[in-house]
């Protein structure tokens, strides 16, 4: 008898998450979107997850006309599915419950049919109140199961028990679903325990429930997970389109049906006109960036375990801070914050508060500055961790956050934040004279100060495409010029910097800025030491200059806040380690600062 597998294609946004960082400008994609329509495809990945803050933070579009444009591109007909991670929807940080409603409303409102919605944690009173706002905005709720392979040493969660365990919970808490989803975000789950575990909740669920399976290649595994998740009973798995399968993606969509040959299966297309859509999505994005780390297969990422969809985004950030060759001191550390964390699931936002702490760790000493999201975490904010996190780490975080430990939903906690909600998202639109409507009130609770300055038309584009050649098309309107560009390979020291001097601007690895070249008589000289015997302010680890709350002249105290840095998608407080006068400020708005950057000097 033929067994009918129902395929999702992620190209579109788990794809380009785990290859681009998820910088990508829609109207370079939706070409292969229709072309995929055309080939038989109706099942897409089209939004969600990181792709919606990027699409703000990066690609100065917004989020909800980009979905509008998918949908046209898509057909009426395609199943159009995005990702949601629980209480937090769309972000990094929870949410209270009237935001949780709206996101499934406005979802639905912008052309989506289906929510997966997952929790990291696996703590499942995370999925109720909104997978019931799901189902009750008339959209498919895919309810998930998260996955990974622990670090070696580590046991007491993450095995088919367990997984079992989180669905069997899913059950009893009567949320209402559509199907179910097992993610594996890092393709770390051995194919041994993916086919364990799709076995017993086949049992459980019954033979009338779509079942799905979800990995990454970025181990190496992820098609023999696959094809283990069929034999024990899933019907359902995602897969991408060249060039962003493979590697940190999901497994190649021709790829599986190599691997299917000869065996009773529908996928439910045909090969020849796939691969001609795989032709033209290679042909949309060429022009982008590829970072080596996509494209391939890391044995050692079972011992981070860094997802795909995070491995590039934070490799790409660790470019721009120039930190890249300190890439494997982070990965082995992040072993470290996993084992010591609680043993929560490494996908969004957890795998980024693992990274974020390695990143610390390396960066600033081991435990010696927790990072916001880990120190939540591990205090319970979040929810409840698989298994008790490290005594001492928990003890440090409430030190450091000065934060107690809580047992309290976060749903309710958030609900009581007078910060949080749709109040005081309206506010911040009046405050800066924005026009109040749902989709902005949306923007501004899941993407805060990047989703104001979005709003106000202060985004900028960063996307990382191959420099043109002098004199090529840019794609730009007909009649604007094309200015010639010179192009430098620098090494310095270890790593070597791509240097790109165009008309204005100069792009580094595949990042531009702006940037003028003034006099050198005229140019402002660093004092060497501060006068009278004050003290300077230094970067402590490379970043971007994100706010400057202090002005020369002003006074300060010794723990006030003087400059704010954001790295890895963290806000880093530099603080005063000396009361006086501010008697300058030598960085601006927008600086990227090296470790060790003079930033500010206190007279």
């Amino acid at each position: 008898m033929t067994k009918k597998i129902h395929l999702m294609v992620t190209a579109f946004r788990d794809g380009f998450q785990s290859v681009y960082g998820s910088r990508v400008l829609s109207r370079d994609y939706l070409p292969a979107v229709e072309a995929a329509r055309r080939a038989g495809i109706l099942h897409f990945e089209a939004g969600g997850g990181a792709s919606f803050q990027s699409a703000f933070f990066y690609a100065n579009e917004n989020a909800f006309d980009v979905m509008d444009a998918f949908r046209a591109a898509a057909g009426p007909d395609a199943n159009l599915q995005t990702l949601a991670r629980g209480i937090n929807v769309v972000g990094l940080e929870s949410q209270s419950s009237d935001v949780i409603r709206l996101h499934a409303q406005l979802f639905a409102k912008h052309g989506i049919s289906t929510i997966r919605n997952f929790d990291a944690l696996n703590d499942v009173q995370n999925l109720v109140h909104s997978g019931r706002c799901i189902a009750e905005a008339g959209l498919h709720h895919e309810v998930v199961v998260t996955m990974m392979g622990l670090p070696p040493g580590c046991d007491g969660a993450h095995t088919p028990e367990f997984y079992v365990g989180v669905l069997r919970q899913i059950l009893d808490a009567d949320i209402p679903y559509h199907s179910v989803c097992f993610k594996d975000a890092s393709g770390t789950a051995t194919p041994h325990v993916v086919g364990e575990t799709i076995r017993r909740s086949r049992e459980l669920l019954g033979s009338k429930v779509q079942l799905r399976f979800h990995t990454h290649e970025t181990a190496g595994i992820g098609l023999a997970a696959c094809l283990n998740a069929i034999d024990a009973g899933a019907d359902a798995l995602d897969v991408s389109l060249a060039p962003v399968s493979g590697g940190t993606c999901q497994p190649d969509i021709a790829t599986l049906w190599h691997a299917l040959r000869g065996r009773d299966v529908d996928l439910g297309f045909d090969i020849g006109k796939v691969l001609e859509a795989e032709e033209v999505l290679k042909e949309c994005m060429k022009n982008y960036d590829v970072p080596p780390e996509a494209r391939a297969v890391e044995p050692l990422i079972p011992f981070s375990p860094m997802p795909g969809g995070a491995l590039t985004a934070n490799t790409q950030m660790m470019r721009d801070n120039g930190t890249l060759h300190r890439l494997p001191e982070v990965i082995a550390a992040m072993g470290d914050t996993v084992r010591r964390g609680g043993f929560g699931t490494s996908v969004t936002p957890v795998s980024q508060f693992y990274f974020q702490q390695a990143y610390n760790n390396v960066f600033l000493g081991p435990w010696k500055k927790l990072a916001d999201g880990y120190g939540k975490m591990v205090l319970g904010y979040f929810g409840r961790t698989p298994v008790a996190p490290d005594p001492e780490v928990v003890r440090l975080a409430s030190e450091q956050l000065g934060l107690p430990p809580t047992t309290e939903s976060p749903l309710a906690l958030d609900d009581a934040d007078p910060q949080k909600g749709i109040a005081p998202a309206r506010a911040t639109l009046e405050r800066e004279k924005l026009t109040v409507t749902d989709e902005n009130v949306f923007i501004v609770a899941t993407c805060g100060d990047k989703g104001v300055e979005f709003l106000k038309g202060q985004a900028r584009v960063m996307i990382r495409k191959k420099a043109a050649p002098a004199g090529a098309p840019t794609g730009e309107p007909a009649g604007k010029p094309v200015a010639e560009s010179s192009e430098l390979r620098i090494q310095l020291g270890e790593r070597e910097y791509r240097v790109v001097l165009d008309d204005g601007q100069v792009t580094v690895n595949g990042v531009s800025y702006a940037f003028t070249v003034a006099d050198d008589a005229a140019s402002p000289k660093a004092s060497p030491s501060a006068p009278g015997g004050g003290a300077s302010i230094a970067a402590p680890l490379p970043g971007l200059v994100l706010r400057i709350p202090a002005t020369a002249g002003k006074s300060v105290r010794v723990g006030d806040v003087v400059i704010v840095l954001e790295a890895m998608k963290m806000e880093i407080e530099v603080k005063a380690a000396v009361s006086g006068v501010i008697d300058e400020i030598a960085v601006a708005v927008g600086a990227q600062v090296k470790a060790g950057q003079t930033l500010a000097r206190i007279r």
